[in-house]
Parts: structure tokens; C-alpha cells; sequence
């Protein structure tokens, strides 16, 4: 079945189903993509600026560290 022909019955699916369509055919192309190094479930770091010294996150606990005492 081509995707022209599926469309019409994709559009008279209730939200919820679409939105269990979209889950599968992520889930799908998740498993199909073997040239990716990520993998379905897996669990990846996410690096942030907080401890290092002049960042944008460390100016912005000091203030909000001062307006706390000040107030």
C-alpha cells in the first residue's frame, strides 16, 4: 500500500490514534536507523555551563543568591 493510499484513512483517525501512529513510526525508524549512535531507551548526558567559573549560570545563581538576602 503506497502512502497516497493511506493518507485519506490516516486523516479520518481520531487525535489519539495519530498520535499512537506518530509514536510507532518514530519508534520505527528509531530501530531502523543503524547509523546512528543513539539507541532507543538509551539513557545520554546532557553537558550544561553550571560550575564553571564566569558562566552565564553561575552570574545568574549570584544574583538570584543577592536578591534573596536582600529582600
Amino acid at each position: 500500500m503506497s502512502l497516497k493510499e493511506m493518507l485519506p484513512g490516516v486523516r479520518t483517525l481520531p487525535r489519539t490514534d495519530k498520535l499512537r501512529l506518530m509514536q510507532f513510526l518514530a519508534a520505527e525508524l528509531a530501530q531502523e536507523g543503524s547509523e546512528s549512535t543513539l539507541t532507543l531507551g538509551g539513557i545520554y548526558p546532557i553537558f550544561t555551563p553550571q560550575g564553571i567559573p564566569d558562566s552565564a549560570a553561575d552570574t545568574l545563581a549570584a544574583y538570584l543568591k543577592q536578591t534573596e538576602t536582600s529582600g
